[in-house]
């Protein structure tokens, strides 16, 4: 168990997720999404935590393990042509983490995703997390668009508002 880990997940609360993630940050958040959307065949999904609730926390739960929990809750992986993507930020530990359905990773793999997720964590460091966010979105989606061209009447089949857990 690491004690910092903890002490760091135990003092990120709501709070800190409103205060890098104001309402307008969400809204440009959603519009960005809602943009990109327009671009390709995929959905994307974005989710802030605060910090893992305790028991997973002392059971030593990483991000990477969180998000395909989210993943599977929100039902990402339930889209017509398998190309959802969740983009998963846990707060307290400043972890990004990308889960995408099979039929998009099968195609870029995880090299991509974790570029993706290092250059959001490395704008999050100075500060950035509207930027960084709006960036990793982006980023997503133009790999979206060359995998999954949009179509002319695709649904949109999931919401684009962030989810703040």
């Amino acid at each position: 168990m690491d004690i910092k880990r903890v002490i760091q997940h135990l003092s990120t609360g709501r709070a800190a997720v409103r205060r890098v993630f104001p309402s307008r940050t969400l809204d440009a958040i959603e519009r960005t999404i809602r943009e990109t959307e327009a671009q390709h065949d995929g959905q994307i999904r974005f989710v802030v935590e605060a910090a893992l609730d305790l028991s997973p926390l002392l059971s030593g739960q990483t991000a990477r393990e969180r998000a395909i929990e989210i993943f599977s809750e929100l039902r990402v992986w339930d889209t017509e042509h398998n190309n959802g993507v969740l983009i998963y930020l846990l707060l307290a530990d400043r972890d990004v983490e990308i889960a995408a359905d099979r039929g998009i990773h099968a195609r870029l793999g995880k090299e991509v995703w974790e570029t993706i997720c290092r250059e959001m964590e490395a704008a999050f460091r100075e500060g950035q997390f509207e930027a960084g966010t709006l960036a990793g979105i982006r980023a997503v989606g133009e790999h979206l668009a060359h995998h999954f061209p949009a179509r002319s009447g695709k649904p949109n089949e999931m919401p684009d508002r962030p989810v703040v857990l």
